[in-house]
């Protein structure tokens, strides 16, 4: 099963994804491939795939992305192959993509569980941003406006989580997952022969 979280920046979702990585069993993770450059504690082959655009493109070029999209003039895209070897190790896959990529991989993966991660209040959100120190003014209000844009994507994901207690966003999107995998079309998928049900 693909499991895509989607927030605005500051609500949340990286922290929340990381969280659920380390404490759910049959968890894989999908890296992303971007364009931009690493941050100070980001690591190759860790955080993301870092590649220059012309990389980028060649590998657009070659259908090796089940999405990409471009974010703040940086391109990031999930690959065919991130996903691939996951579920080949038998592992449900966690994706971190923006509401343009969700839209793509529920339009190629109709059973695909998209969850959306949203801050208790804007004002919360802008002071998360803030709160990061990592850019000036100018790209925090973009940010800002870019999220508030975002925000109106949740009406059509199947999930939305309001993170005001990470705590309890943690064990929402945990229930989520449990849930989903009890559905009992996905049961079937993983058990159906064994009790010769097709």
């Amino acid at each position: 099963m693909l499991f895509v979280f989607s927030a605005p920046s500051g609500a949340g979702k990286t922290t929340i994804v990381d969280r659920l990585k380390k404490s759910m069993s049959g968890l894989g993770y999908s890296i992303s491939h971007t364009s931009r450059r690493p941050r100070e504690n980001e690591r190759d082959g860790v955080h993301y795939h870092f590649v220059d655009k012309d990389a980028f493109g060649a590998m657009i070029e070659d259908g090796a992305f089940m999405e990409w999209a471009e974010v703040y003039g940086n391109l990031y895209g999930t690959s065919f192959a991130a996903i691939d070897a996951q579920v080949s190790k038998g592992l449900d896959v966690i994706l971190d993509v923006d509401p343009q990529g969700a839209r793509n991989i529920r339009d190629r993966y109709k059973d695909s569980v998209l969850i959306f991660i949203l801050p208790p209040n804007l004002d919360v959100l802008l002071e998360r941003l803030r709160g990061r120190g990592t850019e000036g003014e100018g790209v925090l209000q973009l940010r800002f406006k870019k999220a508030v844009d975002e925000i109106a994507n949740c009406v059509w994901y199947d999930y939305i989580i309001i993170n005001d207690d990470l705590d309890q966003a943690i064990a929402q999107a945990r229930s989520i997952i449990l849930s989903e995998r009890c559905r009992t079309s996905n049961q079937l998928k993983r058990f159906g022969k064994v009790f010769g049900i097709d």
